[in-house]
């Protein structure tokens, strides 16, 4: 049981970056941006975040920042390929370029004027990135420490995916997003502000990145600034979207099935090489894939408009 428990607890810990960057690609997508740039507006937020935490010693102010930041890197994606129509595939590539590479400056910018051979948050906001200790139930035998003791991240993580799925499946706003992603020269035609909502939706996305991206910089990298600590997981992210068909909810699961594999090489006899263990996910995308595009499900499948940039004069 115990080792039933380790393994989850560490699989919910490695998937919570990658379930921030699933949402935000998932919103971005569902109003039909294919945003590549997922990894640079994480590594983005990734630096936000860790320097206003490394100056304020304040928590939510370095949530605040990560979220901002992330916001901001995904608004250079809006104005090129909304207002200016540049090509969706083309941006969010060269937003990643941008982001690792604006990360690592301001990141070892603000190193060097410390004075110090390392940087690291203070003592204070390290502390409150510890297990969150909630009454009664983190006291439960083996669902205490399965559910109720993790980091504050993993229960923002857990929020933003059903307030997604509220937000995209039950509100009128959600419904309009998703009439944009599917066909925006109809909803246009309806009345609904195609232009409005996608820079919204872009930025709201890049900000939940811009969380995931401070995940990797403040908890992955134990509080020390590391050169490019968001390590390829934006990508991850992208991929993982087919795996949670573009759903919020099932996002939380292909997070945490993408984080047991990441860790499973720690959890097995070393026969089998680990390699195979990080190859495997991806394996089971390309099946989700087939299966969805089989079944043709609209509701389980890539908004058609995704990756067209919306001209209004042409419709």
């Amino acid at each position: 049981m115990d080792f039933f428990v380790n393994f989850f607890v560490a699989a919910v810990l490695a998937g919570t970056p990658l379930l921030f960057g699933i949402l935000g690609e998932i919103i971005n997508e569902k109003a039909g941006h294919l945003n590549l740039g997922v990894e640079g507006m994480m590594s983005i937020g990734a630096v936000g975040g860790f320097v206003v935490g490394y100056w304020t010693d304040n928590l939510v102010l370095a949530l605040a920042a990560a979220f901002v930041t992330g916001m901001l890197g995904a608004l250079i994606y809006a104005v090129l390929t909304v207002t200016f129509m540049a090509d969706q595939n083309v941006t969010g590539l060269t937003l990643t370029i941008f982001g690792i590479g604006f990360s690592n400056f301001v990141g070892d910018f603000v190193r060097e004027k410390s004075g110090n051979t390392s940087l690291k948050l203070p003592e204070g906001i390290l502390d409150s990135l510890g297990k969150v200790k909630l009454p009664f139930l983190t006291d439960i035998p083996v669902i205490g420490k399965l559910l109720f003791n993790y980091n504050i991240f993993v229960y923002l993580g857990i929020a933003a995916a059903i307030l997604c799925a509220i937000y995209l499946h039950r509100t009128k706003t959600g419904l309009n997003v998703r009439a944009v992603g599917e066909n925006p020269a109809a909803a246009d035609a309806a009345g609904i502000p195609v232009t409005k909502l996608k820079y919204l939706n872009l930025m709201l996305g890049g900000g939940l990145c811009g969380i995931g991206g401070a995940y990797c910089s403040m908890i992955i990298c134990n509080g020390v600034w590391v050169t490019s600590c968001v390590n390829g997981l934006g990508w991850i992210a992208v991929a993982l979207v087919i795996f949670a068909t573009w759903n919020p909810n099932r996002a939380i699961l292909a997070a945490l099935v993408f984080g047991g594999f990441s860790v499973l090489k720690y959890y097995v006899p070393q026969v089998i090489p680990s390699s195979i263990f990080d190859m495997i996910p991806f394996l089971m995308t390309i099946v989700v894939l087939i299966m969805t595009s089989i079944r043709s499900s609209k509701e389980n499948s890539q908004p058609k408009s995704c990756g067209v940039n919306y001209f209004r004069e042409e419709r």
